[in-house]
């Protein structure tokens, strides 16, 4: 694999089409989104360049490649309102591997370690993020990465006709 990372500046089509395939996959969308009910999970939406601008608003977004292909995306908030601790000068993460081509292949960690080095240059302290209970291997990457945990609502997301809890997660950068 030769993985790069790219500041998203000017969504085009083409980026706005690969985001909305991987936030309408059945697989994918337990795994990106909280999905309150039955109803919520089966929601799709349509992303489009415009959608990804107003995103861009709000922090910063990260496409990683695969040579020349798109697989997937990681982005950051500053000190967004949904941080389960509210400590100033946080960033709040988020990480799709869009391509099923490209998971398990080591991205996630290339891609998380590559997303807090940016963090650190834009003078954050602190990470926060949420993975859902099932996100097993999502969970056991944030550990081995020197994320701990630090509390868990209940009831949060709906998937496999049952609610799961939302972990967060935050580590200190050095």
């Amino acid at each position: 694999m030769n993985i790069t990372f790219t500041r998203l500046s000017l969504p085009t089509p083409q980026i706005a089409a690969a985001f909305n395939k991987w936030e309408n996959d059945p697989f994918l969308i337990p795994f990106l989104r909280p999905n309150p009910t039955r109803a919520a999970l089966q929601k799709r939406d349509t992303v489009t360049p415009e959608a990804l601008e107003r995103r861009l608003q709000h922090g910063e977004i990260y496409l990683i490649y695969n040579g020349d292909e798109l697989i997937g995306e990681i982005n950051y908030q500053a000190d967004p309102k949904h941080l389960y601790k509210k400590e100033p000068g946080t960033a709040w993460i988020g990480i799709a591997i869009g391509e099923e081509s490209a998971r398990g292949q080591g991205v996630g960690r290339l891609a998380l370690t590559y997303l807090e080095g940016q963090i650190v240059a834009q003078g954050f302290q602190r990470i926060e993020l949420g993975v859902f209970e099932f996100n097993t291997n999502a969970i056991k990457l944030y550990q081995r990465m020197g994320y701990k945990e630090i509390g868990r609502i209940q009831d949060y997301t709906y998937w496999q006709d049952r609610l799961w809890q939302d972990i967060r997660m935050e580590k200190y950068l050095k």
